[in-house]
């Protein structure tokens, strides 16, 4: 549950870092701890061999490497349709960045399977996943100045509405003095001297 509950707040800050940095850099710490505390609970604490120094510093570096290549990939594809660029570039990174991770986490695998025929076959997916994200993203029309995902702030018809509601028509804020008054401002509407 807590590998869940880091990568969803990682992949969330991930995708949405742009939008507002102090705060998605401060959600992508709390995911990074909590996929942090899942490592060391499972991999510590529940596993029967515990490994050496070495290695444990290898492991929480690998996890904490993974925990960013998941949130980049499904945070990109979860988003794909608000960010089409961003998340053109996310998923294939976060595919290469998992594999990589998890090939160091694994006690039984080694270096040279990063370079071996499943990472050709992983960087091949990457590669095509990136074209082909690409091409979709260039084909998506998006409004201008929108995302399309909005996280708080007032929209442009907001502001509108509420500027016309401050700033009442003249003709409405003027109440006639006395109708002798009236009288005098009309005629001198007429001719072309509206105060």
């Amino acid at each position: 549950m807590l590998y869940f509950v880091g990568a969803g707040l990682i992949s969330g800050a991930v995708v949405h870092h742009p939008l507002d940095p102090a705060r998605y850099t401060k959600i992508a710490i709390i995911g990074v701890l909590v996929f942090l505390a899942a490592t060391v609970v499972n991999e510590f604490l529940l596993a029967a061999d515990r490994p050496a120094p070495p290695r444990a510093i290898l492991v929480i570096a690998a996890s904490l490497l993974l925990s960013f290549g998941i949130g980049m990939l499904s945070g990109g594809l979860q988003h794909f349709a608000d960010f089409p660029d961003r998340g053109a570039v996310l998923v294939p990174l976060g595919i290469t960045v998992s594999f990589i991770a998890f090939v160091l986490k694994d006690a039984e695998s080694s270096f040279r399977r990063i370079f071996g025929p499943l990472g050709l076959a992983v960087l091949l997916t990457a590669a095509v996943s990136f074209f082909g994200l690409r091409a979709v993203a260039e084909g998506m029309t998006e409004p201008s100045g929108e995302s399309g995902h909005s996280h708080g702030g007032g929209t442009e018809e907001e502001t509108t509405e509420h500027d016309t509601k401050e700033d009442p028509p003249a003709s409405e804020s003027a109440a006639p003095e006395s109708s002798g008054t009236t009288d005098a401002k009309s005629d001198h509407e007429e001719d072309g001297h509206g105060h």
